[in-house]
């Protein structure tokens, strides 16, 4: 099991590697000039000079990406172009509210996908199979943003249950915050909810005409067991894997979703970021984003390993 965790963590941190070159050439791939954005369209040609020269824009692209690499690995993401604050602590200011807002998210989707899943396999052909397909299929459909929009118009305008939008830190205000961040989460967890309870499905009906079940309701053990202990059991493995797969989609639907409900997070920061050419901040918003999906992967590979020790014995016998 130890050889398989160093190999993961080797394989990621080649990988994070690798994502770092392609944030930081991907962000100077898009159009624009940083310094004529910083100095003004009525700038003169030694001020545009002058900050180049101050953010190192004036050097090769690969003397920038090694001065960066070196300042990442300190600790040091540079400063904002724009209000010159360390990116680090403008970082640790949204960080916390997209982890917040995705777990919230992620907890919702674990809930009612996973138990929507758990139901239409159990209720095959029924009428609780037919309504949790249905229901997959509109989260798989609806865009978040389209979706974000009728719940406000539904619990804040028409019932006043909800805050429209808004963010509290939930240090200051527990109660507050998540006030605001229920309908945001409910929005966000909507699709990827969509997406377990179909994967958990199709995976609980494949355990529940396996050999061993079977065996077991041979045994007359009660059905709750059958499903509860023996099929989801043996079904976990496909719901971890997606349940890491769709990180990408989880944070790609925070942005719109935090536009929509004004949440200062990461998806907020990163769009604005972008409309100013503020270099460091993207990269730094991306390479963390990066990071984080390769941990949260890592982590599945572990967890896959430990439900399923099959894998973990064939990683390390073709190493």
């Amino acid at each position: 099991m130890t050889l398989f965790i160093l190999r993961r963590i080797g394989a990621a941190a080649i990988v994070l590697f690798l994502g770092s070159v392609l944030v930081f050439l991907g962000v100077r791939a898009l159009p624009g000039d940083p310094a004529l954005v910083l100095a003004g369209q009525d700038a003169t040609p030694g001020t545009i000079a002058a900050i180049r020269h101050e953010y190192g824009l004036d050097k090769p692209v690969p003397v920038q990406y090694a001065h960066y690499l070196s300042q990442v690995f300190q600790g040091d993401f540079g400063r904002s172009t724009q209000d010159r604050l360390p990116v680090g602590h403008i970082l640790a200011q949204r960080l916390p509210v997209t982890i917040e807002l995705s777990v919230l998210a992620m907890l919702v989707a674990i809930g009612v996908g996973v138990t929507a899943g758990i139901v239409a396999a159990a209720r095959r052909g029924r009428f609780a199979d037919y309504i949790a397909t249905g229901f997959g299929l509109i989260g798989l459909s609806v865009p978040h943003f389209w979706l974000g929009i009728l719940a406000i118009l539904l619990f804040s305008v028409q019932l006043h249950w909800l805050p429209a939008s808004g963010y509290l830190p939930f240090t200051g205000d527990p109660g507050g915050n998540l006030e605001r961040m229920l309908l945001p989460a409910l929005v966000l967890g909507t699709g990827f909810a969509a997406v377990l309870m179909r994967q958990t499905r199709s995976a609980m009906l494949e355990s529940l005409s396996a050999d061993y079940v079977r065996t077991a309701r041979s045994k007359g053990l009660p059905e709750r067991a059958v499903i509860g202990v023996h099929a989801l059991r043996n079904s976990l493995t496909t719901v971890v894997t997606v349940l890491g797969l769709q990180l990408g989609a989880l944070i790609s639907g925070a942005v719109v979703t935090e536009q929509i409900f004004v949440i200062p997070g990461f998806g907020k920061l990163t769009i604005d970021a972008v409309l100013t050419r503020n270099y460091p901040v993207i990269q730094a918003v991306v390479l963390v984003t990066v990071a984080g999906y390769i941990v949260v992967n890592l982590l599945v590979d572990i967890v896959y390993a430990l439900l399923n020790p099959r894998i973990r014995l064939s990683g390390v016998a073709h190493g």
